[in-house]
């Protein structure tokens, strides 16, 4: 029996894995809880054998079948307290959209732990202060609706005021995002300009969505951000579009 808890221990890992992406590979699995490939063959024929709707695409990877749900996942007090330090991390950033949204994820997420659970995760909140950004400032509120258009590879045009306070419209196809020192990046394809150019959230006017989709860009965000650095490594301060 004791043998078994290990096992048991990794299927419930192995289902909740499965409902947090897409597709997951058997080479995922095995990598994550250090078992062979044949092992996670047994594992994912054991879960169906249980009952669970596990879609096999071959060649690529399984999957739950879609709208199957199972009942709210428990967290441990580790995995509660790291909730509470992200809660109070992002409240501190500069995009209002992702304040107003991790809000309401957390919301659902404490009303799935255990009692004893919420009074110390309102014990934390009270005990953890994050110092950067005193004023609270937001400076953009684009984040999420930007993260939506690049994974729905949509086109759209900004109104964009650069550091330089040069004005200018332009058609763009969103690729990636990134932050530094307290300011989140958009990497797009500017059509004016015919190639890659960053964006700073906080210098975009407006945005408007132009209902038309893009072909994926054949590059991944780590090889565009080694070109950038091949390109400017005399001058990493660069300024932004």
């Amino acid at each position: 029996m004791d043998k078994e808890k290990p096992r048991l221990a990794r299927l419930t890992a192995i289902l909740t894995q499965l409902q947090s992406k897409r597709l997951v590979t058997a080479r995922d699995i095995a990598e994550k809880y250090n078992v062979s490939i044949r092992t996670v063959y047994r594992d994912i024929r054991t879960l169906e054998k249980s009952g669970i709707p596990i879609i096999t695409e071959e060649g690529k990877g399984y999957s739950i079948m879609d709208g199957y749900r199972l009942p709210p996942v428990m967290f441990t007090q580790e995995e509660a307290n790291a909730l509470i330090t992200a809660e109070q991390l992002i409240r501190k950033n500069k995009d209002e959209s992702l304040t107003q949204y991790y809000e309401s994820a957390i919301t659902k997420i404490k009303s799935v732990l255990k009692y004893t659970q919420k009074e110390k995760m309102e014990l934390l909140t009270d005990r953890i202060q994050v110092r950067n950004n005193r004023e609270n400032e937001k400076t953009s509120n684009y984040l999420i609706q930007l993260q939506s258009v690049i994974s729905n590879y949509q086109t759209i045009k900004i109104d964009y005021k650069s550091l330089q306070n040069i004005q200018s419209q332009r058609e763009i196809e969103p690729f990636a995002l990134y932050t530094t020192q307290d300011n989140w990046v958009l990497i797009a394809f500017c059509k004016l300009r015919n190639d890659f150019r960053a964006f700073r959230l906080d210098c975009i006017q407006k945005i408007e969505f132009l209902g038309n989709q893009f072909e994926p860009h054949k590059m991944t965000l780590q090889e565009y951000l080694e070109k950038c650095h091949e390109k400017y490594r005399d001058t990493p301060d660069t300024p932004l579009t």
